[in-house]
């Protein structure tokens, strides 16, 4: 009786453990996810969120378009980029908010009186480059701007190509706002790998036009999404009608390039 009483705890065990086992196994991975902030050059505190895989795996780094933040306006974005093994850096610029997509822009809190123009926000994606490099990681540096920060992304990418990989570039604003840091000398200038995306709404623009052109005549790729909508949220199926499922090809192509 003493051994029957002993096998049947010893089964109880085993069948409690294989219970923990399978719910260990079935617990969704955590987000590796760490809260980072650094200071532009004139001192502005710059904040961001860094997804690291290895440091010697390709980084992305990406800006957000105005009146937004990363965590809002990418929120669908990120999750599919981490799964292809990048390194992301994300910050939240001095110019925007949460007008588009709602969330919550953790540096312009912080800034009292907030009188900053697009050009302005381009000292904290310059200091966002210097963090990736000062921070140790040695695989390859990819740009990825929206909106503004994609115009300011293509003068990133030329003052710095020894240190920059290639450029994502989704709707480059021009025009009167963006005085002083237009996008077209950029586009001729880069040297290194460049996709510039635009949806069919904007390419009526002569101004949208000519960036396309210029980048078709400089070697670079060049996408227009049917049904896609300004920025990076043409990626991002709940902001546009029907799929993103071609405009995501497009994406990852040019991607895998830096792999």
């Amino acid at each position: 009786m003493k051994n029957l009483c002993s096998i049947v705890l010893l089964l109880l065990i085993i069948v409690s453990c294989k219970e923990k086992e399978t719910e260990v196994k079935t617990t969704s991975e955590p987000e590796a996810t760490t809260e980072i902030h650094f200071f532009a050059s004139d001192s502005i505190k710059v904040y961001g969120d860094l997804y690291e895989k290895d440091k010697s795996a390709p980084t992305l780094i990406i800006f957000h378009q105005g009146g937004s933040n990363t965590r809002a306006e990418y929120k669908s974005i990120i999750p599919k980029l981490r799964k292809e093994g990048f390194n992301i850096l994300t910050i939240d610029q001095r110019v925007g908010g949460q007008y588009y997509y709602g969330g919550y822009n953790r540096t312009v809190a912080e800034i009292p009186k907030n009188e900053y123009g697009y050009c302005d926000a381009y000292p904290d994606m310059v200091a966002a480059l210097n963090y990736v490099k000062d921070s140790g990681f040695t695989g390859k540096t990819i740009l990825w701007g929206s909106s503004y920060s994609a115009t300011l992304a293509l003068k990133l990418a030329d003052n710095n190509q020894s240190a920059v990989d290639g450029v994502l570039a989704f709707s480059p604003a021009s025009g009167n706002p963006m005085e002083g840091c237009q996008p077209n000398a950029h586009i001729e200038a880069i040297k290194v790998p460049l996709l510039l995306m635009k949806p069919a709404s904007e390419m009526e623009s002569e101004r949208s036009q000519i960036q396309v052109k210029l980048a078709n005549e400089n070697g670079h790729k060049t996408y227009v999404a049917e049904n896609g909508v300004h920025g990076s949220s043409m990626l991002d199926e709940s902001r546009i009608e029907g799929s993103a499922a071609e405009t995501w090809k497009v994406v990852m192509d040019f991607l895998s390039q830096f792999k």
